[in-house]
């Protein structure tokens, strides 16, 4: 393909691969443990970050990773605040890391403009330093989620059997939280502050609703983030459309299309099975029936 002979789409397909990847894979245990909207509130305080690297004239990258690390720990803290309402604890979170940026954003009017890259995402300008960082996130998620999975797979289905059962359930969550952080900051390039939760939340949502097992949800995840991906920078390649909100799109139009064709399939599937017992009710019945020469009988069809 003509696009791939440039070391900007390569690096963007293999940045976007890799993140697609493990943040599909995380998305799955957020949507089951109902922390969705955490990996938003990550992207925001992320951005926070960023702000704060630009006004102190650092790698605004770097910066931004280690704030994420630093507000996934902080949800943590504040979650075990509010064990009755744990949603509460993304909002404050949230709230301080927007605040704070717009805040920075501000007393560096100079910089405001590079922050499109970071709100909307360009994969195409992705780095080297910004690659080996994805990689080194993707290493160390895949590690950490294949390592841990069955713990994991006990706290997001039920975590107080888990703390009974002698697990390091505050460690864990913890050490969870900030490869959250983590994935997001290091998402961040490929689909911006604004479109991050998309490559997390969508590719888990369908496969939730598609899968039969539960490892088989990771997996379907997987790949309808590689595919949401490859698509959406095929397609903003040839249409000279942002990379990030093609791929948010292509993952939404993924999303819809699977939901559509399961109702259908499950509607149709329903009717036939409806109408494969009614026939063989109507086989099995002893009462008589009609046929072409008038009234028969069970027997009669027998004999």
């Amino acid at each position: 393909m003509e696009m791939l002979h440039y070391d900007f789409m390569q690096r963007a397909f293999c940045a976007g691969g890799l993140i697609a990847l493990i943040a599909s894979a995380l998305g799955v245990y957020l949507m089951l443990r109902r922390q969705a909207l955490m990996a938003d509130m990550l992207s925001h305080v992320s951005l926070a970050g960023v702000a704060a690297g630009a006004y102190l004239s650092i790698n605004p990258t770097l910066t931004g990773f280690v704030v994420a690390v630093v507000g996934a720990v902080a949800v943590e803290y504040v979650r075990k605040s509010y064990r009755t309402y744990s949603e509460i604890s993304i909002a404050i979170i949230m709230i301080g890391g927007l605040s704070t940026a717009v805040v920075l954003m501000s007393l560096n009017q100079g910089v405001s403009k590079s922050f499109t890259s970071y709100l909307f995402g360009s994969v195409v300008a992705v780095n080297k330093t910004e690659l080996w960082l994805m990689i080194f996130v993707s290493v160390i998620g895949g590690a950490f989620l294949f390592l841990f999975r069955r713990p994991l797979y006990q706290i997001t289905f039920d975590e107080d059997t888990a703390k009974t059962g002698g697990l390091a359930v505050n460690w864990i969550s913890l050490a969870f939280s900030v490869l959250t952080g983590m994935i997001v900051a290091a998402a961040m390039p490929i689909v911006g502050v604004l479109l991050v939760s998309s490559l997390i939340v969508l590719p888990a949502a369908l496969a939730i609703r598609i899968a039969p097992s539960f490892n088989a949800a990771i997996v379907i995840s997987m790949g309808i983030g590689l595919a949401g991906v490859f698509s959406g920078l095929s397609a903003s390649y040839e249409l000279s459309t942002p990379p990030g909100g093609t791929i948010a799109l292509v993952l939404l139009f993924i999303l819809v299309t699977g939901i559509s064709v399961k109702k259908v399939v499950l509607k149709y599937g329903t009717k036939r099975f409806r109408k494969g017992n009614e026939l063989k009710e109507l086989r099995d019945s002893p009462m008589p029936r009609f046929s072409k020469d008038g009234l028969s009988t069970k027997s009669d069809s027998a004999g």
